[in-house]
């Protein structure tokens, strides 16, 4: 087992990264439990799963129901966080109880803000089961719904009070969602860690290919990463937390543009994003040439988009920008860029000029 600590006083909680943890689960909860039923928040996707989880806790005398949602980015909207709480005050939680999100991005940002809200504040648990929600959004509490104007624009900051790690969880997992899970593994390499990106150029094949020693040493890393910027920034005040934001504001916009669908994955919008962003980093005489194509070549050679026309966007660069105009980090009518001066060399740029990213997403290849 792997424990990487996320370091934030009282607040702080452990990320337990173990193969066959599933099964393992009621042992792992029944300190949390204090003679409680836990109830879980799920997708349809994951009845077997919940069988197994079910059952683990049944094993040490946890009573847990859950509710089963329908899977997808469309599940993360006001009328399933209305769902959700209601379910769970119906279940009688108490601020005191644990609330465990089992699935992915989706049910974990979901699940999360409804724990933030729910009695001005309940206790909840990450399950992540896709290898997205495992390297990034199940850590660092960050908890949101989508709006009509935008992606994770409504939420909150909500720190679990842990978080439960099975690599074994990505066996049933298809190929596109591991990919796009990819993309937010290879972005720590790209944001500060020459050497992992590095590894990840050497070591994806095998990773993608359910390589049980590439998978957990990605996952141990990714996390790792994230808990040390999450301690140093936990809501993005200095702008440290921000660089994990890196070819996010680009890919919101292409999400954005899809509807939010299954359309472009997270993962994919997140990937062509951060092709864009070494682009137009280059673009500006910022970063090297060779470095924005060994980036876009190491994307598509794992199944990534990397631009525009991979990701199916024939937007225009004004219509893109529009979107992007909802972006949560726009301060003061500025919208900040994170770009990089080189493969593991990204900074927060205040300074973009929109007019000219809306030129340079005209001249991308469509």
């Amino acid at each position: 087992m792997t424990i990487v600590s996320v370091a934030l006083g009282d607040r702080s909680y452990d990320v337990r990264i173990e193969a066959g943890l599933l099964p393992r689960a009621g042992p792992a909860l029944r300190h949390l439990a204090n003679g409680r039923s836990m109830p879980i928040v799920t997708d349809a996707n994951l009845r077997p799963h919940l069988i197994v989880l079910q059952a683990s806790l049944r094993a040490v005398g946890i009573a847990s129901e859950a509710l089963v949602l329908p899977a997808g980015e469309a599940t993360k909207n006001w009328a399933s966080l209305e769902r959700v709480t209601d379910w769970l005050l119906e279940q009688g939680v108490e601020r005191s109880d644990h609330i465990i999100a089992f699935g992915g991005g989706v049910i974990g940002d979901l699940t999360g803000f409804a724990a933030s809200v729910l009695k001005r504040g309940c206790n909840f648990i990450q399950f992540p089961t896709t290898l997205l929600s495992q390297v990034d959004s199940s850590v660092g509490g960050k908890t949101a719904i989508n709006s009509a104007a935008g992606k994770n624009l409504v939420g909150a900051f909500h720190q679990p009070a842990l978080v439960l790690i099975d690599p074994d969880l990505l066996d049933t997992l298809p190929g596109r969602e591991l990919r796009a899970g990819y993309a937010e593994v290879v972005k720590y390499g790209l944001i500060d860690d020459f050497a992992f990106f590095e590894w990840c150029e050497a070591n994806a094949t095998a990773l993608l290919a359910g390589d049980d020693a590439a998978r957990e040493y990605a996952i141990a890393h990714s996390v790792a990463a994230k808990a040390r910027i999450v301690g140093e920034d936990e809501r993005e005040t200095t702008g440290k937390r921000a660089l994990l934001n890196l070819g996010h504001t680009f890919g919101h916009a292409l999400e954005a543009e899809t509807g939010f669908s299954d359309k472009l994955l997270h993962g994919e919008g997140v990937a062509a994003g951060m092709a864009l962003a070494f682009a137009y980093s280059t673009r500006l005489g910022l970063c090297p040439t060779q470095d924005s194509e060994r980036v876009a070549a190491h994307l598509r050679a794992v199944g990534l988009p990397d631009g525009l026309r991979a990701a199916g966007i024939t937007a225009g660069g004004a219509t893109l920008i529009e979107h992007m105009l909802h972006d949560k980090k726009m301060a003061g009518g500025t919208l900040p860029f994170l770009l990089p001066r080189g493969i593991g060399q990204t900074f927060l740029d205040k300074t973009v000029d929109l007019a000219d990213v809306a030129e340079f997403l005209d001249g991308q290849p469509r």
